[in-house]
């Protein structure tokens, strides 16, 4: 059944103080983020987007299927240029995700993190990540996932990030809310109200990386004045900010594959996603994503120099 719009679940829990509400504005279109604004995105009618997130999700079964038959097994493991590694899950899954998408729509453009670029004839582009967070999963650690993004004419339409290992999925498409799949079942989700700092639980990839960028001067201050911080990095911190549970995710050293899918569910659950500079992109050098509340402040925080 295609889900209905968003709404919060979650019974509410302690004083205002306790729920970061105070001093909270509601999100509309004229803010620039928000769920009316990110309809307001949508370039292709509701069937179209219906059709393309059920192909996304049926897709993403099988590639779960393939990242869970090698998970934790002896692996066949390269080193890419950058030196990051590669393993045969990552390659089977790319593959097999581009083959489908290809004979379900032959003129799309695909771009993936192993396989490259295909242009397409027509405005429609998927971005491919097949397996996000490569080194937790050569690891054996469980916070791995696969993260598919559809773009039309230039935006984003429709995203979806699964975790095989978890069991659980976050996916949306413009105008259809943002939507948690796990093993408690669909359930909406938007992202926190909290607004002010010192109430706020702040994720990112890698702190030596964001530090060492240079994009992030003021990145140990903002922590240092930050309720709490954690090092949840790939896909698990865009799915905590789209959730609620964490008010901003920051990292650096991306690529389009790896914000896509995630810019949509973010912006879906109410939330903005920029680089460090304010600017609407997936193809920056830096990443933002908030709960829109406190995105201004932490990226004055983040630009100011340490």
């Amino acid at each position: 059944m295609w889900p209905g719009s968003p709404c919060s679940t979650r019974p509410a829990r302690g004083s205002a103080r306790e729920q970061g509400i105070i001093g909270a504005v509601t999100n509309d279109a004229d803010a620039g983020y928000g769920p009316a604004w990110s309809a307001s995105r949508a370039r292709v009618p509701e069937s179209q987007l219906r059709e393309w997130l059920d192909f996304a999700l049926a897709v993403c079964d099988t590639a779960d299927a393939t990242a869970r038959a090698h998970f934790r097994r002896d692996l066949d493991l390269e080193r890419k240029p950058d030196r990051s590694f590669v393993t045969v899950a990552d390659r089977a899954i790319e593959h097999e995700l581009r083959s489908r998408i290809h004979d379900r729509w032959p003129d799309h453009g695909l771009v993936g993190e192993e396989y490259g670029e295909a242009a397409g004839r027509s405005a429609t582009r998927w971005y491919i990540d097949p397996i996000d967070g490569t080194h937790n999963f050569i690891r054996g650690v469980p916070l791995f996932g696969t993260l598919l993004g559809v773009e039309h004419d230039g935006e984003m339409q429709v995203g979806v990030i699964s975790a095989p290992a978890m069991r659980e999925r976050w996916f949306a498409s413009r105008g259809g809310g943002a939507w948690n799949d796990g093993p408690d079942g669909r359930r909406p989700i938007r992202v926190s109200r909290v607004a002010a700092i010192d109430d706020a639980q702040l994720v990112y990839g890698s702190h030596r990386d964001n530090v060492a960028s240079g994009l992030m001067p003021g990145f140990d201050a903002l922590i240092d004045a930050s309720w709490r911080d954690r090092g949840f990095g790939d896909f698990w911190g865009y799915a905590l900010v789209a959730e609620g549970a964490a008010e901003a995710m920051m990292e650096t050293g991306m690529h389009t594959w790896d914000l896509a899918g995630p810019q949509v569910v973010i912006e879906e659950a109410g939330g903005r996603v920029t680089d460090v500079n304010g600017v609407r992109r997936i193809d920056a050098e830096s990443f933002v994503g908030s709960n829109g509340l406190l995105h201004e402040e932490i990226l004055r925080r983040l630009r100011a120099p340490g």
